[in-house]
C-alpha cells in the first residue's frame, strides 16, 4: 500500500469521524492541528463543556488488526504533547478535557466505533 493511499484513507477517516460526531451535536473546533512535526490531533471539539481531542484510526478492513490497536503508548505520548501545547496556545477555559478514540472500518459503508476518555487529561 502507498503512502499516498494511506494519507487519502486516513483523510477519509476523519471526515467520517468528523460527521460522525457533528451528527452527536459536538461542534468541531479544529482538524489536523498541528503543534509539532511530530505532535498533531486529528480533531478537536467541544461535547457541552467538555473540549474533546480526537484520535481518528482507519481501516479498510481488519487483516492488519484492529485500528485502536494503532494507538500505542508512543501515540498517546505525542498526543499529549499535543494536548498541553494547544492548551498553552489557547485561553479558553473548559470545565474539562478528554481524549477520545474513533475506529473507521471500511470506507464504503463504513463500521464506526467511539471510545471516550481513553485518557483524561
Amino acid at each position: 500500500m502507498s503512502l499516498k493511499f494511506n494519507a487519502q484513507k486516513g483523510k477519509l477517516g476523519e471526515n467520517i469521524a468528523k460527521e460522525y460526531l457533528e451528527n452527536l451535536g459536538y461542534k468541531i473546533i479544529e482538524q489536523n492541528w498541528h503543534y509539532s512535526k511530530n505532535a498533531e490531533i486529528d480533531i478537536i471539539a467541544e461535547d457541552n463543556s467538555a473540549l474533546v481531542f480526537i484520535e481518528v484510526k482507519t481501516r479498510t478492513n481488519l487483516n492488519y488488526g484492529h485500528p485502536f490497536e494503532a494507538i500505542t503508548k508512543r501515540k498517546i505520548e505525542k498526543i499529549y504533547t499535543a494536548i498541553s501545547g494547544y492548551l498553552k496556545e489557547h485561553e479558553k477555559k473548559y470545565k474539562s478535557f478528554r481524549f477520545d478514540g474513533i475506529a473507521i472500518i471500511g470506507v464504503e459503508n463504513p463500521k464506526i466505533e467511539h471510545l471516550k476518555n481513553l485518557g483524561q487529561y
